[in-house]
């Protein structure tokens, strides 16, 4: 009888314990604010740091990729949600359906762009080459959010609480074979694009959608 009673107790912390991470609307936490407990960075980790509980991306191309616990790092249908601060000429991304790669652009999954005044003329929001947005929609220097929504097929990237793109697969790809640049399932990464770029990043969080 004890060993039962002590099975059904742990069983509750763990259940409490897992239910602690999500608040009451399903949102968890990715980022602690203090360390990138959960986090690998590759190619050059000194391109990201952490100032006051905000990820600060200042140096040359490095990504820095969700390797945690939450769904074991493996996303399929879900929302993610993020402030971000882009400084003057910065350009960042926020890869989706993505995996740790040493090296390199990542190969797997889409870019959803961070840029509003880089050279690149595809601007934030896009899903990048695939479905671009030309038009800016915030200015450096301010926080804003960036809120990506995958569900099936598709892809809509809201700015403030606005919708400036929805990506659907097969309208705007049609067939595309054994490309690994397709939805499919993966972690996120955040992308350090080149020295010139200052990007920060804050309050990153995902809701797993059934």
């Amino acid at each position: 009888m004890k060993k039962i009673v002590c099975i059904v107790f742990l069983a509750f912390i763990s259940i409490s314990l897992y239910a602690q991470k999500a608040d009451k609307d399903g949102w968890i936490k990715l980022f602690n604010g203090k360390s990138f407990k959960g986090w690998t960075i590759s190619e050059n980790p000194e391109s990201f740091s952490i100032e006051d509980g905000v990820i600060k991306i200042d140096g040359p191309r490095a990504h820095l990729f969700y390797t945690g616990k939450v769904e074991d790092h493996d996303f399929e249908n879900f929302e993610l949600k993020m402030q971000v601060k882009t400084m003057p000429n910065a350009n960042s991304g926020i890869f989706i359906h993505t995996a740790y790669q040493e090296g390199g652009w990542p190969e797997k999954g889409y870019e959803i762009q961070v840029n509003q005044t880089h050279g690149d003329w595809r601007k934030t929001g896009s899903v990048y080459s695939f479905k671009d947005v030309k038009e800016t929609f915030v200015s450096d220097g301010e926080w804003y959010t960036q809120h990506i929504i995958v569900e099936g097929d598709q892809v809509t990237v809201k700015v403030n609480g606005e919708v400036i793109n929805e990506f659907t697969e097969a309208q705007h790809r049609g067939d595309i074979g054994d490309s690994q640049k397709k939805l499919s399932s993966g972690t996120i990464a955040l992308q350090a694009h080149d020295p010139k770029s200052v990007i920060h990043y804050k309050d990153i969080m995902i809701k797993p959608l059934p």
